[in-house]
Order: structure tokens, then C-alpha cells, then sequence
């Protein structure tokens, strides 16, 4: 079985920080590019972060630049997304995604994890 999950979500108040982790299962990321994105009720999901695993290259939207980092752990098979400084605006279910190679393909989406940042 092909599977991305994503973990560590939840509830921070404005400020605080979060790290959210991307595990894959049933293959390896060697080949692939990780992409997180998230979707905010009524609106379009949208890119954040994505690395491209074989050498590490990292890309940001410019809203989260300086705030989030996206970072790799290949024994682990996980990317994760260190976020830092939350707003209440980056509220919603964050996913990953993985693509071979290309951060512009998503061949696989996790089932996404919910972040909230409200005081």
C-alpha cells in the first residue's frame, strides 16, 4: 500500500509554533519531490513549501517565507514543516503530496491534518 500521512496538527495560539511531518509508506521519497499545501474552508487549496528530496532544493510561497521551514529526514522517510510565528490566517487542513522528481507533479496526497491557530 502507497500511503503519505501527516501528522502533528493542532490547536497553537497566535505566535506559537507547530511542526507538521509527512511519514511515506510502501515507497521510498528518494525519487520524489514533497509538497505541502493547505486548504482553508471556501477557498482553493494552495502550494506552501516543496523540496525536491535527491538534492534537497527547497521552494516557499512568499507569504510563509522567513516563518516556515520544510526539511527532510531520509532514514525516516519523512519531510517535515517547522512553522513558527503562527497567524490565525494559516488556519486549515494541511497536506502533503508527492510527485516524482517535479514539485509541480502530486502523484500521491496524504489525507491531510488540521492546523488552527486562534486564541
Amino acid at each position: 500500500q502507497l500511503q503519505l500521512v501527516e501528522s502533528g496538527g493542532g490547536l497553537v495560539q497566535p505566535g506559537g509554533s507547530l511542526r507538521l511531518a509527512c511519514a511515506a509508506s510502501g515507497f521510498t521519497l528518494d525519487d520524489y519531490a514533497i509538497g505541502w499545501f493547505r486548504q482553508a474552508p471556501g477557498k482553493e487549496r494552495e502550494g506552501v513549501s516543496c523540496i525536491i528530496i535527491s538534492d534537497g532544493s527547497t521552494s516557499y510561497v512568499d507569504s510563509v517565507k522567513g516563518r516556515f521551514t520544510i526539511s527532510k529526514n531520509n532514514a525516516k522517510n519523512t519531510v517535515y514543516l517547522q512553522m513558527n510565528s503562527l497567524k490565525p490566517e494559516v488556519t486549515a487542513v494541511y497536506y502533503c503530496a508527492a510527485g516524482l522528481q517535479r514539485c509541480s507533479r502530486r502523484d500521491y496526497w496524504g489525507q491531510g491534518t488540521q492546523v488552527t491557530v486562534s486564541s
